[in-house]
């Protein structure tokens, strides 16, 4: 009896204690349930009251451009020449300085004369005796021509009298093809200069022995006007239509012009033309050769010299630019951030864009933006795209 007594009780205590602690389980739960709620309401005041991003703004620029393309390339001589000797001899002097400027006929060496003059002299000697040969052979034929009909000579006697006039005849040919000759080796001691240009340092001095066989004496280039040679590729042919340049610059490309640029980036003053284009595509490279020329009077380019050259249109055209620290980059590739209208506020949005050439003020868009466009070009790393901005005023707005 006692024993059943005493089990009623203790299972009466468990009750009690189960539900005691049920009921701080509740009270705990309820009391975590409001900070939760309560911090939630406060995150979202703190969310509703943080300010938009601060981002600057640049309208797009429309520009005239031309548009063109950069080749690098090799200045050449229009006339490069070795100047050697013609006859052999001991030179007599030297009529230049070296690195001077040199007209077309100036005189440049001098190679001693005296054996070639007595040549000359020993053939107008031989077209004398020819002509006096020839005299007398015509005088013998007139007679013999008089005496035939009167059976005074023989046919045969006659014939012998032509043979003689005809052998005259041919032997003072053979004497003025050798005085001539005489002549034209006399002149080759007179070294001059084929055209203008600039000649080189000599390779000869006074007293030396001379000859064909010598070698180059010196070198002797024009700078006036000058060539620049590149090459371009198979496509780019294509693309800028050039399938045929005559000698005069007419050509297919008769609206391409040619930019000169030099080392320390400034543009030749003379803009050129083109005037050759390879017959052949360069099995190696791809490309084919191209040459422009242009004036040098101020011969500031020379043979040899590294540049670049622009092909560029003659017309140009009004295209889109925006500064440079606008443009951001992605595995996409490139975009910039647009501002457009929002509800409440301007809203940043992205544009893939296709850039160009970097051009003064910024850099050429192709494609992606319009005229009347604005980019953001600063707070560019806190906006994203959707995100509504505020526009930081400019300095005029401030004032």
């Amino acid at each position: 009896m006692v024993t059943s007594v005493l089990r009623k009780f203790y299972a009466v205590q468990i009750l009690i204690s189960d539900g005691i602690t049920m009921r701080k389980k509740l009270i705990l739960t309820a009391l975590a349930s409001s900070l939760i709620l309560a911090g939630c309401g406060q995150d979202a005041q703190n969310a509703k009251q943080a300010p938009l991003p601060l981002v600057a703004v640049q309208d797009v620029s429309v520009v005239s451009h031309q548009q063109s393309k950069s080749y690098i390339g090799r200045i050449e001589a229009v006339e490069d020449t070795a100047i050697t000797a013609q006859v052999s001899g001991y030179l007599q002097s030297r009529h230049f300085n070296e690195g001077q400027m040199v007209e077309k006929g100036q005189l440049l060496y001098s190679i001693e004369p005296s054996s070639f003059e007595a040549e000359v002299a020993s053939a107008k000697a031989s077209v004398a005796q020819a002509n006096a040969n020839l005299k007398k052979a015509e005088l013998d034929f007139n007679r013999g021509k008089n005496l035939l009909p009167k059976g005074s000579i023989s046919q045969s006697e006659f014939d012998a009298l032509t043979a003689s006039l005809l052998g005259s005849q041919a032997q003072l040919e053979a004497s003025q093809a050798q005085l001539n000759a005489a002549n034209v080796q006399l002149s080759h001691t007179k070294i001059i200069a084929p055209f203008s240009g600039r000649i080189s340092d000599t390779k000869v001095s006074t007293g030396d022995l001379v000859s064909p066989s010598s070698g180059v004496l010196t070198t002797l280039v024009s700078l006036d006007p000058i060539h620049a040679s590149f090459s371009i590729s198979e496509r780019e042919r294509i693309e800028l239509g050039m399938d045929r340049i005559e000698g005069d610059g007419s050509s297919d490309s008769a609206g391409v012009e040619v930019q000169i640029m030099l080392e320390n980036g400034e543009a030749f003053e003379h803009l050129g033309k083109l005037d050759f284009l390879g017959n052949r595509i360069n099995l190696n490279t791809g490309t084919i050769a191209m040459r422009a020329i242009a004036d040098n009077s101020e011969q500031q380019l020379l043979p040899g010299q590294h540049v670049r050259v622009d092909l560029r249109e003659k017309q140009s055209i009004d295209v889109v630019t925006i500064p440079r620290r606008a443009v951001q980059t992605d595995l996409e590739g490139d975009f910039v951030m647009v501002l457009v209208e929002g509800e409440s506020a301007p809203v940043a949005e992205r544009r893939n864009i296709e850039m160009g050439r970097q051009v003064e003020g910024g850099v050429i868009v192709h494609s992606g933006l319009e005229k009347n466009d604005a980019v953001i070009t600063q707070g560019l790393q806190r906006v994203r795209n959707g995100m509504s901005v505020r526009i930081q005023p400019t300095a005029e707005q401030a004032e």
